[in-house]
């Protein structure tokens, strides 16, 4: 990948060149990058440009008089944009945790020197002074160690200052955090009882988005800074005397116009949305703010808040990070959605506070912010990773898989094993012997449809299975059991010492690097498949084999849970051969490393490891086998039922795979929440839905009674409906 140099270095648009910042004892002189002709010849909006081949970066030197130079590359071989040859993490070889400052929030420190701070919001309506106490204390009772609650007019910040005292007279002192949008002057009036203000640079100046493309000349856009500075800077003032934190928490659903005029509907435009404000507040000597980045795509998300850290390395800057994965959902989904965004920044070293958003009461959401929490304390104090390696096949900023080769069909072979993988990923299931006693259930329970009792593959159908020991030889019914499933292209793995001793006709044999290099596979019939399972931390030396290993289908990263200090994630990057592994990290998957999931959990339910197998795939946006729901956690805004209406949605849409659809109790941070959704359900006011395609509204003030069977029509209308299958 070519990398271009520029001098001293360029920032954002909307910065004067010459201008200088100083921060300890570094500096940064900006300098503007011309724009960009077209292929016409022409000259493009600045915003055009910055996408077809300009990058603007900056780089804090130790002297004012320093001349130090940025590498820049493309942030993938799909786009023009370069970005900084930059780091955005501590380290890709372990989990070294960021080191940031110590932003206070009352009596509790954010950053590096503090333990990964958990989060969540009341769902209450804030006037109700009383439900709102009371939700705070359930909270903080089970562990929280911030609330936050949502303040849109005078008479919730009125309830604020009520809530605030009463939760001091009853001796719960865990800092509040006022949840801002659209409302500056409501900012002014909490900001003197509540310990943090969180403003979404997306709408606490800018109008609510409409999605229109807008040139901007360079007056024209400084103007509109200025007037965000005008209308921002009253409210720092403010957080500097009372001695409040702020979280500038950026929303890909709520991107300004301007913005996205600029950048796109872009990580790019989300990070510098959220610069716009931390300009402002380093200019005013404020620097007691936190960053997010969230999206309700895990992919987005990890690369938003990944340029959001390269930026701030390059400009020398120290401020704490807020995970989260917004409108993530509920259940199963929710969790993994989450799981898979915040899990992926923490194995980074990334992260000082986080908070799942799940579509349930806000004190369920503490327990898998805390497992989260735990897992990234644990990875970063005992620096799980393995030896240095030099990295050449991520692209940190652009998602982009991993380009590998499915199994090939081979002359003569009696089975066809092109199923065997799935090119959108592969889910692959562990199936111990006493399965086979019971084939229809094991057939149901790996996916199949089955007719007249044999099984055929379906949308959600296991891939392959691994079988640890083979059935014996005069076994008939279990290894007619196994031949069905291999007959419809499933691939059967087994460990090359029951292969040799109990051979199973057209099985995938599974071999170490050990048995690789002996050649004790020789031993198999000519042509036999085979499945190569590695630890990733083994010397280079060991791998190379692989290199001219013939007739090798697949390879499986394999990293025992008792290795503490090895980071499979770590591990699988280090090398092409083992990224074509695959994993079973959502770390890895979100990178697009992987090709597929393999989950061992003896003590767990069948059923359960392949949905959530199923389920980690789609998270990272890979095989798409239901319906994929964007729903809101709720909050004092949210205008119906949350929980009830997305289980009656859920209800009667969870067979349509490939549609999307946004259940959301508000449109508080505009349209732009339905980015990623073909249909949108949304409160419109008090017993009334409107309903959005894309992120256009169609239809507005449904009755709720009604709105269901609206949405339903609506998907109809479009033509992404089916009928659910019937039972057998």
């Amino acid at each position: 990948m070519a990398a271009a140099t520029v001098p001293a270095a360029a920032s954002f648009p909307g910065l004067r060149a010459g201008e200088e910042h100083r921060f300890g004892t570094s500096s940064v002189d900006f300098a503007k990058i011309a724009r960009s002709p077209d292929s016409r010849g022409r000259t493009r909006s600045h915003g055009a440009a910055w996408r077809r081949a300009t990058a603007i970066v900056s780089r804090a030197t130790n002297s004012s008089s320093g001349s130090e130079t940025v590498e820049l590359e493309p942030s993938s071989e799909a786009t023009p944009l370069l970005v900084p040859r930059q780091k955005y993490c501590e380290s890709i070889h372990n989990t070294v945790r960021r080191k940031t400052r110590t932003v206070m929030v009352g009596n509790v420190g954010i950053g590096s020197d503090h333990p990964i701070r958990i989060q969540t919001m009341t769902t209450s309506d804030t006037k109700d002074v009383k439900a709102t106490v009371d939700e705070v204390m359930r909270i903080a009772d089970k562990g929280a160690d911030l609330v936050r609650i949502t303040v849109q007019g005078k008479k919730e910040a009125d309830a604020c200052f009520e809530i605030k005292n009463t939760l001091v007279q009853r001796n719960y002192n865990i800092p509040l955090v006022a949840d801002i949008h659209f409302a500056p002057p409501i900012a002014l009036r909490v900001a003197e009882c509540f310990e943090k203000i969180r403003v979404n640079p997306g709408n606490f100046a800018d109008r609510r988005a409409q999605f229109e493309k807008i040139e901007y000349t360079e007056d024209d856009y400084q103007k509109e800074l200025e007037h965000i500075e005008e209308v921002f800077s009253p409210l720092v003032e403010k957080c500097k005397k009372y001695g409040r934190a702020m979280r500038i928490g950026t929303n890909h659903g709520s991107l300004s116009d301007r913005i996205m005029s600029y950048y796109g509907d872009s990580p790019r435009g989300m990070v510098e949305s959220a610069f716009e404000f931390a300009r402002i507040c380093r200019k005013l000597d404020f620097h007691n703010f936190v960053f997010s980045m969230k999206a309700s795509n895990p992919v987005i998300m990890a690369q938003a808040y990944r340029l959001l850290v390269a930026e701030m390395y390059v400009h020398g800057w120290d401020y704490p990070l807020h995970l989260g994965v917004t409108e993530a959902g509920e259940g199963e989904d929710g969790r993994m959605k989450s799981a898979i965004g915040i899990g992926t920044l923490l194995q980074d070293g990334l992260g000082d506070t986080i908070r799942v958003s799940l579509t349930e009461p806000p004190e369920q959401e503490i327990d898998p912010c805390r497992r989260l929490a735990n897992l990234g304390m644990e990875a970063a104090n005992l620096q799980k990773g393995v030896v240095p390696f030099e990295e050449k096949h991520r692209h940190y900023f652009d998602f982009q898989r991993r380009n590998g080769q499915l199994p090939v069909q081979k002359e003569g072979e009696e089975v066809d094993y092109r199923g065997v993988l799935h090119r959108d990923g592969s889910v692959l299931m562990s199936v111990s012997l006493d399965k086979l006693q019971t084939p229809e259930v094991l057939y149901k329970s790996l996916g199949t449809k089955l007719v007249i009792g044999m099984p055929f593959k379906d949308l959600a159908t296991v891939d392959s299975i691994l079988l640890r020991q083979l059935p014996p030889v005069d076994d008939v019914d279990s290894r007619l059991a196994l031949k069905r499933l291999i007959d419809i292209s499933m691939g059967v793995l087994t460990p090359l010492s029951e292969q040799l001793t109990k051979p199973l006709p057209n099985a995938i044999v599974l071999v170490n690097l050990k048995e690789l290099t002996s050649g004790a596979y020789k031993l198999l019939p000519e042509g036999s498949r085979l499945a190569v399972s590695i630890r990733g931390d083994e010397p280079y030396q060991e791998l190379d084999i692989l290199k001219d290993a013939k007739d090798v289908t697949l390879l499986l990263h394999n990293v025992l849970l008792t290795d503490k200090k090895i980071s499979r994630v770590h591990a699988a990057r280090r090398d092409d051969v083992v990224i074509g592994a695959g994993s079973n990290a959502g770390a890895l998957l979100v990178d697009g490393l992987g090709d597929g999931v393999l989950l061992e959990a003896p003590d767990q339910d069948f059923d359960f490891l392949r949905n959530t197998s199923f389920n980690l795939l789609q998270g990272c946006r890979m095989r798409n086998t239901k319906t994929e729901y964007v729903s809101c956690p709720s909050c004092g805004r949210t205008l119906f039922d949350l929980q009830e209406i997305s289980a009656q949605i859920r209800e009667r849409t969870s067979h349509l795979p490939g549609v999307s659809i946004a259940i959301m109790g508000c449109i508080v941070n505009g349209p732009g929440e339905m980015a990623d959704a073909d249909f949108g359900y949304v409160g419109g006011a008090p017993g009334k839905i409107d309903l959005y395609v894309g992120k256009s509204v169609v239809k507005r003030g449904i009755a709720m009674e009604h709105a269901t069977d609206a949405l339903i029509q609506l998907i109809k209308d479009h033509g992404r409906w089916v009928d659910p299958p019937t039972e057998e």
